[in-house]
């Protein structure tokens, strides 16, 4: 089996594992916390992320109340939160402004995104894992948005893996073109970096 054959086989195994999981609410309310908490002390104000599909952990919830707690402190800028629309042109993502409520459609692939509000840039970029593996390093759907657009984001965002402690791939080897994650967080913490 190749490389990539490896890796089809690998990211089908720990989807069906992840949408299988007995303790998904734990593990969710794990991570809602380990997310609030890690954004306390956080200086960004724009952060993407990301609308999550096939059993993928919910960032929305802890980034609405991140929102609303800024709100609260009558901080002089205005939080927002980005979720990506993919630009099929350059097989980028372009960050739209997200809030509650707001109108949404479904992409080419069937996930919603954000109808008609404009693109705005993060600071902060929060990713979804299919799984990672020591130093950072990302197992996605292998579409290759996520490095593209990180390849020409300007200014470059601070990057943020989010999964499952499952998700864990410990002889994971990432490709020449793999660039790792500035942090990875799980349901126990911060995962990456370490120390």
């Amino acid at each position: 089996m190749d490389k990539s054959q490896q890796k089809r086989a690998t990211r089908k195994q720990l989807v069906e594992q992840r949408l299988q999981m007995t303790d998904r609410y734990e593990r969710c309310e794990a991570l809602q916390r380990v997310m609030r908490i890690w954004l306390v002390h956080r200086p960004d104000v724009v952060i993407g992320a990301y609308w999550p599909i096939k059993g993928e952990f919910d960032p929305l919830p802890a980034l609405h109340r991140w929102k609303e707690d800024g709100e609260l402190l009558d901080q002089p800028q205005l939080r927002r939160i980005g979720l990506p629309v993919v630009d099929k042109e350059h097989g980028t993502l372009k960050f739209h402004a997200w809030y509650p409520g707001c109108a949404m459609e479904e992409d080419a692939y069937g996930i919603p995104k954000p109808k008609d509000t404009e693109v705005i840039v993060p600071t902060l970029l929060f990713v979804p894992c299919v799984g990672y593996g020591p130093g950072g390093f990302r197992l996605g759907y292998g579409g290759g948005f996520y490095d593209r657009t990180l390849a020409n984001l300007q200014p470059k965002p601070y990057t943020v893996g989010l999964g499952f402690a499952t998700e864990f791939i410990d002889d994971f080897e990432p490709e020449p073109h793999d660039v790792p994650l500035d942090a990875i967080l799980n349901d126990n913490g911060v995962v990456w970096p370490i120390g």
